[in-house]
């Protein structure tokens, strides 16, 4: 390998503590040897593609992992996801590693700020111990309730009520409890309640011990009648000394049915005096949205629940009923000289017409003509009409069959729940208080906000003291997060709306938190979502960590954080094959000085992306507007943005870009053009869109979920190459048409593997295995469609070539080598044609959709939106993007890019700025004009980094 001129002698390399890998061949390193220092920060770099991630992930923290995990017992790394073994001669002096990347882990619903920071835990914990309770009916506080109170509730039942004395001795373990039944029986009683039945001690079944069980002791079963009072009054002494001063009423009312039992929770610790509510002792447990013992009994704890929206429903309010307003409810009439047009489907006119008497309106008035009342009434219904809603509902669960399901799912989503309203908590825990706030309204509260609220908190006595230990682990976390740029988001935030960057950043906070020492940190590109103004503030975040001990290592292109660090690895030359290597290795000056590296040049200026030879110009009579757009931390935004031009929008993290663009605009315009989709951001106007013919937007989500989806498959280039075996003469004598060559067709691949080349093997407490499918040899087709040959390859030969090989291989077929120059335009040429889809990053998935719409015939009015696409991009590769996107742009389109690398900023010919800061303080248009005017601005935070980039030579 080559690297930089030497720093340090070879003598004192060999003394200091390094990671040292010798001969790793992982994916594309081609044998490298490397020593990383350790207790250092440590960046990785290079192109796309040059074997950064297969270095740092694949192979350092795989190893980490599988040393970890060695360590364990054969039974628990049986239940441990493990990665395979590095392909490597050795690695030495490696510490346990801790990934923090930009996945997102888990899509659970659930996953929030507070709790991947830990912050809630410890705010749980604080609400349990020093909260103050309340009634949550009367707002009373909670107040110790005598068994004499109690006493006289249960004699206020009515007449004839059944009730039974229930003493709670289990509640919510796990175990097979056969001690607590033997317990029971030895208090003289002869049934018990498990898990919510009522059994006679002798037929209580088996429990499963891996399962939560609940178990009641049923202390006395009587009727409420004239003189029971005595024996009330003794059967709920002995129920308050078992449960420890819980009792259980379970009562059932006379003459009701069978089943008709309920359950009254009653405590000498937490009642209210007026209400009679009792509360159980208060436990963190009580504060888990994810616990049946605190999560909202409605929403089961998720703060929302899936149901039909009536903006999806109907989402053009202009129409009548009649006319079809309600869109799975319409019908196409035909064609007429203005188009298609609508109708009712008869079926539903008849619980139309019962809704139009009940709310006094008639079906052949506008939707946005209806009355609150008369709207009301059409959505939710009456007690004797059901609403439109219910109708749906019905239909949703009856139906027959999946695609009728399917067909109505669109209409649907996650609407608040009426009963937390998105607080997810049971009544009692919203109720209990903390220096005058619930726990819900601390959650509610963006960082910066939340970290003075427990500054300012004053606790007196014992609370105080109980306090100290949460309220140093809660103030450290808030703090991080502040210290890296993430100050306006709320700790309610739900996990899987964050931006790769964004999760990244809250999910080290957890790692600053527990202060560990001697750890190897791996970061995957932590700036990105990231305004160049904060980048000083991620950075000496990350010097805290590497100073508390650790090594920090860093997978980034970023040129601050790469000037920062200590130890500068540039991979490369090329990627896919042509990288692999070790470049330059040394301080950041050593590899600026190395004009062997790429990266280098860049970093000395040697290299550089140009500035356009000059902006477009704004035509002000073509421009698409939105209008009073209120949506988060928007302040009636009105913005207007120029058609035909390369406009790029920046602000600092939070200030507002993607709800006025993503959430607002983008849904808007899908609405507009489409008829349907999602809510959009609320909004007075949009003017405009009678300017363009399409809207696309382009994100970084993945663009496959199964493993036989690949690029060729995704641009649609592997239907052009299937044709050109299927034209082949070996093909036309066979009778082997084009799906005769896909892997997803059962005819034509391999049946052992179903396509995918290779088979899974589950190893027990070893990583699951891999392995070549025997049968086809990895070649993921069957014996027969592999006999055919176009230039001596088959088709599976032809998967394996990379995007720049097949160029040239199909160079005889036009639309084949254009579809793939835009795959190597892109800087995608390193990538196979059969690469699996889920193993791109997601600037990679976002460029390949960007090669699928340029591989569309363009009509010159279209409307792209990126969200920074120069996620995961050297400097060399975002000079290739700006090309194809400048290239877009020429051919009329209109291109809105949400970036803050500042060469995409450069580039632009026109600039939306925002702030000035994020959550509450953003929210607002700073500038909108051209990159020099935005230069000139002075105060402006964008245009102090972007002037010293515009000096043309």
């Amino acid at each position: 390998m080559s690297t930089a001129p030497a720093v340090q002698s070879n003598a004192d390399s060999a003394a200091a503590p390094a990671i040292r890998v010798r001969g790793c061949r992982v994916h594309n390193l081609r044998n490298i040897d490397i020593d990383i220092p350790r207790d250092q920060m440590v960046v990785i770099t290079g192109p796309s593609g040059s074997g950064k991630s297969s270095l740092a992930y694949d192979t350092l923290f795989a190893e980490g992992q599988r040393q970890y995990i060695e360590s364990l017992g054969t039974y628990a790394r049986q239940f441990l996801a493990q990665l395979e073994r590095p392909d490597a001669e050795s690695i030495d002096g490696l510490q346990p590693t801790i990934s923090i990347d930009q996945r997102a882990g888990t899509a659970n619903p659930r996953s929030t700020v507070a709790t991947v920071t830990e912050i809630y835990d410890y705010l749980r914990l604080l609400f349990a111990r020093v909260g103050d309770a309340y009634c949550y009916q009367c707002n009373r506080p909670i107040s110790q309730q005598h068994p004499e109170q109690i006493l006289e509730a249960l004699l206020r039942l009515p007449e004839g009520t059944r009730l039974m004395l229930l003493a709670p001795l289990v509640r919510g373990r796990k175990g097979e409890h056969a001690e607590v039944f033997e317990s029971i029986r030895k208090l003289g009683f002869v049934r018990a309640r498990v898990n919510g039945q009522v059994y006679e001690l002798d037929a209580v079944p088996a429990l499963v011990r891996q399962k939560k069980h609940t178990i009641e002791a049923v202390v006395d079963r009587l009727i409420v009648r004239e003189g029971i009072r005595p024996r009330l009054a003794e059967s709920l002494h002995s129920t308050l000394h078992h449960g420890e001063g819980l009792a259980i009423a379970m009562h059932q009312p006379a003459g009701s049915a069978p089943e008709a039992w309920s359950d009254i929770v009653f405590s000498t610790e937490y009642a209210c005096p007026e209400c009679g509510i009792s509360y159980e002792e208060l436990e963190p447990r009580t504060f888990s949205f994810n616990s049946p013992y605190g999560a909202c009994p409605a929403c089961s704890g998720l703060g929302h629940r899936r149901a039909f929206d009536d903006e999806l429903l109907a989402p053009d309010a202009s129409l009548t009923l009649a006319d079809g307003a309600i869109v799975p409810w319409r019908v196409a009439k035909a064609k007429n000289g203005n188009g298609r047009s609508f109708t009712c489907r008869a079926s539903r006119l008849k619980p139309l017409t019962a809704l139009a008497e009940a709310g006094n309106f008639t079906l052949d008035v506008p939707l946005e003509s209806l009355k609150p009342k008369a709207r009301g009434i059409l959505w939710n219904g009456t007690d004797t009409v059901p609403g439109v809603l219910s109708l749906l509902e019905a239909e949703y669960a009856t139906a027959k069959t999946d695609a009728d399901r399917d067909a109505l799912e669109p209409f649907r989503d996650d609407i608040p729940c009426a009963e937390c309203h998105g607080a997810r908590l049971r009544p009692e825990a919203r109720s209990v208080r903390v220096g005058d706030r619930t726990i819900q309204q601390v959650t509610s509260l963006p960082v910066d906000q939340s970290s003075q609220f427990f500054s300012a908190l004053q606790l007196t006595g014992d609370k105080q003291l109980i306090a100290a230990a949460p309220l140093r682990e809660i103030n450290s976390r808030l703090r991080f997060l502040h210290h890296v740029g993430l100050d306006y988001l709320t700790l309610d935030r739900a996990a899987d709306t964050l931006s790769g960057g964004e999760l990244q950043r809250v999910r080290l906070a957890t790692g600053l938190g527990s202060a560990l020492v001697g750890i190897c940190y791996i970061l995957d590109e932590p700036s990105i979502g990231l305004h160049p103004r904060d980048n000083q503030r991620l950075i000496a975040a990350l010097r805290d960590l590497q100073q508390q001990g650790n090594t920090v290592l860093v997978v980034e292109h970023d040129e601050a954080v790469m000037r920062a660090c200590d130890w500068l690895v540039d991979m490369g030359p090329g990627a896919g094959k042509h990288g692999g290597t070790v470049v330059a290795e040394g301080p950041p000056d050593a590899v600026s000085a190395n004009d062997a590296s790429i990266t280098g040049r860049y970093l000395a200026g040697t290299t550089q992306i140009d500035l356009p030879a000059e902006r477009r110009p704004v035509n002000p009579k073509r421009v698409l507007t939105l209008e009073g757009a209120t949506c988060h931390n928007l302040k009636s935004v009105d913005v207007s943005v120029p058609l035909g031009v390369l406009t790029c929008v920046t602000g600092v993290s939070g200030s507002g870009k993607s709800s006025l663009f993503e959430e607002t605009l983008a849904r808007a315009l899908a609405r507009k053009l489409n008829g349907t989709g999602p809510r959009p951001g609320a909004h007075t106007g949009l003017r405009g869109v009678n300017l363009i013919d399409r809207f696309v937007q382009i994100d970084q989500t993945p663009i496959g979920r199964t493993p036989r989806s690949t690029p060729a498959t995704y641009i649609g280039v592997f239907d052009e190459i299937r044709k050109v075996f299927a034209q082949t003469r070996e093909a036309r004598l066979r009778g082997f048409t084009a799906s005769r060559f896909s892997f997803n067709v059962a005819e034509g691949r391999c049946s052992e593997c179903q396509g995918q080349g290779q088979q899974r093997l589950e190893m027990n407490f070893l990583p699951d295995l891999y392995v070549e499918c025997p049968a086809c040899r990895g070649k993921r087709f069957n014996r027969q469609t592999l006999e055919i040959k176009y230039k001596d390859k088959s088709i599976a030969d032809v998967l394996d070539l990379d995007i720049d090989e097949g160029i040239v291989f199909f160079e005889n077929f036009p639309v084949i080598a254009r579809m793939l120059a835009c795959l190597a335009d892109v800087g995608l040429g390193y990538l196979s044609l059969g690469q699996s889809c889920i193993t791109l990053s997601g600037g990679e998935a976002q460029r390949i959709k960007l090669c699928a719409e340029l591989g569309r015939s363009a009509t010159g009015n279209t409307l792209y939106l990126l969200d920074e696409p120069t996620t995961g991009l050297h400097f060399d590769d975002v000079r290739r993007l700006l090309e194809v996107m400048q290239r877009l742009v020429t051919a009329g389109n209109t291109m809105i890019v949400i970036e803050h690398n500042l060469d995409v900023i450069k580039s632009a010919d026109w600039i939306i700025d925002m702030g000035p800061e994020g959550g509450a303080g953003g929210g607002q248009i700073l500038f909108a004009g051209m990159p020099e005017a935005l230069a000139a601005e002075p105060s402006n935070n964008t245009g102090k980094f972007l002037a010293p980039l515009l000096q043309r030579p």
